[in-house]
């Protein structure tokens, strides 16, 4: 009599498995996010470029900064502008996903940034692990 054959896997082969997936998920996952963020940045950074110039054209037909656009809420920042006849400054703020990152410019193109990957005095962070 000849003995039936087994298909399939062992216990041991699959947990083996299933802890290679759990190592796999839990470097790319912190990477991927990461990814997204640094894909979100340019909303902002695009968004404070624009105010800057509509500020400054602005200024140039009125000579004052005061009742000039803000830039519009997008989908990942709130935009913010300070005015007065002589300065501004625009922020963008980050919402949901971007919480924890805020950056800004001002009539001197001044750009400063706080990130959960670091603060920028003098620039905009938009990597981790990037400085200034």
């Amino acid at each position: 009599m000849k003995k039936p054959t087994q298909f399939g896997f062992t216990l041991i082969e699959l947990m083996i498995a299933v802890a290679l997936v759990a190592i796999l998920a839990a470097v790319a996952l912190p990477s991927y996010r990461d990814y997204v963020r640094r894909g979100n940045i340019p909303e902002a950074t695009g968004g404070l470029g624009q105010g800057r110039i509509a500020m400054e054209q602005w200024f140039q037909d009125n000579r004052t900064y005061v009742g000039a656009a803000c830039p519009g809420n997008g989908k990942n920042f709130n935009f913010g502008c300070v005015t007065t006849a002589t300065t501004f400054t625009i922020t963008a703020t980050g919402t949901s996903g971007m919480a924890g990152f805020t950056y800004t410019i001002d009539q001197n193109n001044a750009r400063t940034s706080a990130t959960p990957w670091g603060n920028g005095l003098t620039c905009w962070i938009t990597r981790k692990g990037e400085s200034c």
